[in-house]
């Protein structure tokens, strides 16, 4: 079904990429399969579409055994067609939502536009490029489900990741920022700012997020580490983007990451300043 930010009005998609899939699928009891909502976020991505769509179907046929997919796909204000080509490639499965931005938001709120939107517990969110292989879900579900787990992040600087033809500003800019997160936060994590994640749908749908963009990534992981939640990660790959071209304005992505780390060490500091303020409070009077 289609759902467009400033309308309540729910209309059926037309799809017949997976259809084929998703009767596979709903011969397996659903009961029997983990419910998943996979979150795609979509910006000015037309050419990308027809690859998506065969992508999801592929990968849908790998998971369909253990895992009950349902998909959200936000379009973020495309400029383009993409929106004419998401209706047209995901029709009318009711295991599809479309919802359209009715102003660019940035790929973090698009992300959780599509989170809220889900009804499953478990959610994951994955870029519509390809850059990471959908498949490797099912590594991470299960890691999500181990005792306290609220979140895995695919870690391609993981020491046992991979990068296969990234161009080198890209790994630069994110290796570096991820290495200045683990100075601030607890979590020491190899990879902070990969897209491609999977969450427990509480500990994320209430978010309100101070940078909607590529930065909000990284927010996403830093505003739930200050919380308390535990963040895992498993080692992935990530591809080279093969059609159309990164979002992502590199002076303006930096100044955002330098400010959020700032903001973020700033709530630490205070956090740690509370918590010694009230463990002297605590004590014994006359204790030193």
């Amino acid at each position: 079904m289609k759902r467009s930010m400033n309308s309540a009005v729910l209309v059926p998609p037309v799809a017949d990429v997976i259809s084929e899939v998703v009767e596979r699928a709903r011969m397996e009891p659903r009961e029997s399969r983990v419910p998943v909502t996979v979150v795609i976020p979509c910006c000015n991505e037309e050419p990308v579409v027809p690859v998506l769509a065969a992508t999801l179907a592929a990968k849908a046929l790998e998971l369909e055994r253990e895992y009950d997919l349902r998909f959200v796909v936000v379009d973020d204000c495309s400029q383009d067609r993409t929106w004419d080509r998401l209706c047209a490639a995901f029709g009318d499965n009711p295991d599809f939502i479309l919802v359209r931005h009715p102003k660019n938001a940035g790929v973090a709120a698009a992300i959780l536009t599509g989170i809220r939107q889900a009804e499953t517990e478990i959610v994951c969110s994955i870029d519509c490029d390809g850059t990471y292989d959908l498949a490797e879900l099912g590594s991470m579900v299960p890691l999500l489900l181990g005792e306290g787990v609220d979140a895995v992040t695919a870690s391609p600087y993981h020491a046992l990741g991979r990068v296969e033809n990234v161009p080198g500003w890209r790994l630069v800019l994110s290796r570096t920022a991820s290495s200045l997160y683990r100075r601030v936060l607890r979590h020491k994590l190899a990879t902070y700012t990969s897209c491609f994640r999977v969450y427990r749908r509480p500990a994320v749908v209430d978010l309100r997020l101070w940078y909607g963009g590529f930065v909000g990534i990284a927010e996403i992981l830093g505003r739930l580490d200050l919380s308390g939640f535990r963040i895992a990660e498993h080692p992935s790959t990530l591809n080279v983007r093969r059609l159309g071209h990164s979002k992502m304005k590199i002076l303006t992505t930096v100044a955002g990451h330098l400010a959020l780390l700032t903001r973020l060490a700033a709530i630490r500091w205070l956090l740690r300043f509370r918590g010694r303020a009230w463990s002297r409070s605590r004590q014994p009077h006359g204790a030193t």
